[in-house]
């Protein structure tokens, strides 16, 4: 293995959308580090399966809400890059990192409000703006949103809101950062059969009918249908989108 390789920080890399990133990832030719709230188990298998693949990996353990933590986490991911890659920098941020609270906006509580807040936009913010002197010029950021900022459901509007807000954000990163050669996107998924906000979807036959039936291609999504839009933002072919929503939701609510 050379250490020419691109190297992408997937944070909320163990599961779901953010395992099938990392496995995308990896199939481009990216090495990752991935990291996990609790999960380390998961987040290890994930590593072994990034390794059988002829990639270098690691996982590194961080709560996205606890900003109060990124300074150390940052500089163990400053050790972890120097003593696998001997490297000082990554090349992509893939801002995954996540959970799902239905609720409706009448009983939303304020404790609701801040924990969603706290991993989907402030964490968001500070880790990104943390990670600024260790995210290689000419690299990438992605950021993941939901389509659920173009089209509502009822009791997601707090965890919308905040999407709403990282979508506005991503634009004025794209601004920021472009004299760095940064590129800035966001992937803004439809509804996915995953395990997110407690696998209400996967696990519901008649939810699942009900999104196929409202949706171009005639059903839900897939963790495969994601990973690959990601991993696509970090390829040299999408070198000319910049400051993007996409959206990849085989044409919800149209």
């Amino acid at each position: 293995m050379t250490t020419s390789a691109k190297i992408a920080l997937v944070t909320g890399g163990s599961r779901g959308l953010g395992h099938n990133t990392a496995l995308a990832l990896a199939r481009k030719g990216i090495d990752v580090i991935l990291t996990y709230r609790k999960e380390k188990e998961q987040a290890d298998a994930v590593v072994a399966d990034l390794e059988s693949q002829g990639r270098k990996a690691a996982a590194m353990q961080l709560d996205a809400g606890d900003t109060a933590s990124f300074d150390a986490f940052l500089a163990r991911l400053s050790d972890v890059l120097k003593q696998t890659w001997n490297r000082d920098t990554f090349d992509y941020l893939i801002n995954n990192a996540g959970f799902g609270i239905n609720a409706p906006f009448a009983s939303t509580t304020e404790e609701q409000f801040d924990s969603l807040m706290n991993v989907h936009f402030k964490g968001v913010y500070f880790l990104t703006q943390k990670c600024l002197p260790l995210l290689a010029d000419n690299g990438g950021i992605v950021n993941l949103s939901t389509g659920l900022t173009r089209f509502s459901f009822e009791g997601s509007s707090a965890y919308a809101a905040m999407k709403g807000a990282i979508e506005v954000l991503t634009k004025y990163m794209a601004k920021e950062l472009g004299p760095r050669g940064i590129r800035v996107n966001v992937v803004a998924p439809g509804a996915i059969a995953t395990d997110f906000g407690g696998g209400r979807l996967k696990a519901t036959p008649a939810l699942q009918a009900h999104i196929g039936s409202v949706t171009a291609l005639g059903r839900p999504g897939q963790p495969d249908d994601i990973g690959g839009v990601v991993a696509a933002l970090c390829t040299d072919e999408l070198g000319w989108v910049n400051a993007q929503r996409i959206e990849a939701s085989g044409g919800m609510m149209l």
